[in-house]
């Protein structure tokens, strides 16, 4: 099959929908918004039966896509997130004139996005990826994922119609539904301007090395999951041992642990290792197993744990139970620091409600740990600030290995807002510059570009004197309003 049709009305769309106003982008994206509210009692349990996640969760998973959605709309409307730049010039500069010049953020083209099994709606066909990507002026073709192809379908015909009400071409957003050639078939495209992606290593790793193949290689925005580490100090975790392994085990478990940022991984001294041990097996035995996103994913889940059951480095706290078709039933084990460090396989993110409890004797090993630790979405850190004090250096190491350090609480539970970063360095994701959530991620589907002498009737309206938009701007040095 041929996609030329499909990205033809995409870039005829990218040359209409480049120059419409923010405000107009904005009411347009809000109408998307509107519409899967307004479909809400249809699609919430339509999400649910095709992914097996509770209507709470999808229904808390719908207020989250609306709300970033919104997000998106104030942040086009009020415009400052072009950058915009005017240096004006001085045609009496000598010995040579100074040109003016003006530089502001543009969109990229048509883009390809990939949804995601674990999101329905906050990472699939109106989530964040296909909104930023279409707050920033680009058409998005949306390769839709197979575990969910109804919900997919419904929220697209709710964009479509939100692409129609607002007289826009209909190539601005299009679905396509097939496998993994389809998919390669999109990257490859020479139309496609960049790739979106949230899943597998397997997956976005493949994607990032096809475009990079291509004649033109294109950016590939790929979030592959991480083991978000918890690293834990003795007199933090003593202060409260019970409400540790309580939050713990929340975050490990929430949605049968399929959240790219459950803590697959937690660093325990060995003088807290029996209780804080015998405190998460005791809640670890209070939850009952969820079922996983489809069969498929239950199958990778126990493939995984046979494989580490087989390692005799491993001391088993809670085995899972006997292998269900479709439920993930949480396991944990324990493994000395000495042989974590032996081996980057006990680093590879088990999809599912599996975690790692690596006992360090002294705080000597937990720098060696963190030079040797992989890049994550997450790294936490449970400890006093008096503990604080002395670990600038292990601070310093981790912050190069994340995207967002938390200092208290746990790393599931990713806030969309203005100072959110999701991302980090690689294997976590393919650009750690970017991010999947927050409105940063709008950036990903832009390039600057500077105008020289451009006549005022050609400019683009973040760009002409008397600032029409009443946006924050950079002028001459200086930022106004």
């Amino acid at each position: 099959m041929t996609y030329d049709p499909i990205f033809q009305k995409a870039q005829e769309a990218f040359f209409f929908y480049k120059n419409v106003p923010g405000k107009e982008k904005a009411a347009f994206l809000r109408k998307i918004a509107d519409g899967i509210e307004s479909e809400k009692t249809q699609l919430i349990p339509l999400a649910s039966e095709e992914s097996n996640l509770p209507e709470g969760r999808i229904t808390g998973e719908l207020g989250r896509t609306c709300g970033q959605i919104r997000l998106f709309a104030n942040l086009v409307e009020e415009g400052s997130w072009v950058e915009a730049t005017i240096d004006h010039g001085d045609p009496t500069r000598t010995p040579a004139a100074k040109p003016d010049l003006r530089r502001f953020l543009t969109p990229l083209g048509p883009v390809v996005v990939f949804g995601a099994s674990n999101f329905p709606l906050a990472f699939s066909t109106a989530g964040g990826d296909t909104v930023s990507a279409l707050a920033a002026g680009c058409p998005v073709l949306y390769k839709a994922h197979p575990a969910h192809p109804k919900t997919s379908t419904l929220v697209s015909s709710i964009i479509q119609k939100a692409v129609k009400d607002s007289a826009f071409p209909s190539g601005l957003f299009q679905q396509v539904e097939g496998g993994v050639e389809t998919g390669q078939a999109l990257v490859k495209h020479p139309m496609a301007k960049a790739v979106a992606f949230t899943g597998s290593h397997v997956g976005g790793k493949s994607l990032f090395d096809l475009a990079n193949q291509r004649e033109e290689p294109i950016p590939v925005f790929a979030e592959m999951g991480s083991v978000n580490p918890i690293f834990t100090f003795s007199k933090k975790l003593e202060n409260d041992i019970v409400g540790a392994a309580k939050s713990f085990v929340g975050s490990l478990t929430l949605g049968a642990g399929q959240f790219c940022t459950n803590p697959g991984l937690i660093f325990v001294p060995k003088s807290l290792e029996k209780e804080f041990a015998d405190a998460v097996k005791s809640e670890l035995e209070d939850i009952t197993a969820a079922p996983m996103l489809h069969e498929g994913i239950a199958e990778s889940y126990y493939s995984a744990l046979q494989y580490l059951q087989g390692r005799n480095e491993l001391e088993w706290v809670k085995v899972a139970a006997a292998k269900d078709l479709i439920k993930g039933h949480p396991a944990l084990a324990k493994i000395k620091s000495k042989d974590w460090l032996k081996d980057n396989k006990f680093q590879q993110e088990v999809f599912g409600a599996f975690a790692l409890m690596v006992i360090y004797k002294t705080e000597d090993e937990l720098l060696e740990i963190a030079q040797k630790l992989q890049g994550q979405l997450t790294v936490t850190i449970w400890a006093e600030e008096e503990e604080l004090k002395d670990q600038l250096y292990l601070i310093n190491l981790l912050e190069e290995k994340c995207g967002r350090m938390l200092y208290k609480g746990v790393p599931t539970g990713v806030e969309v807002g203005y100072a959110m970063h999701h991302g980090g360095p690689y294997p976590s994701t393919t650009d750690s510059r970017s991010t999947s959530v927050g409105v940063y991620s709008i950036k990903r589907f832009a390039r600057p570009i500077a105008l020289q002498d451009m006549p005022d009737i050609l400019l683009p309206d973040a760009l002409r004197e008397g600032n029409p938009l009443k946006i924050w701007r950079m002028v001459d040095g200086e930022f106004k309003k």
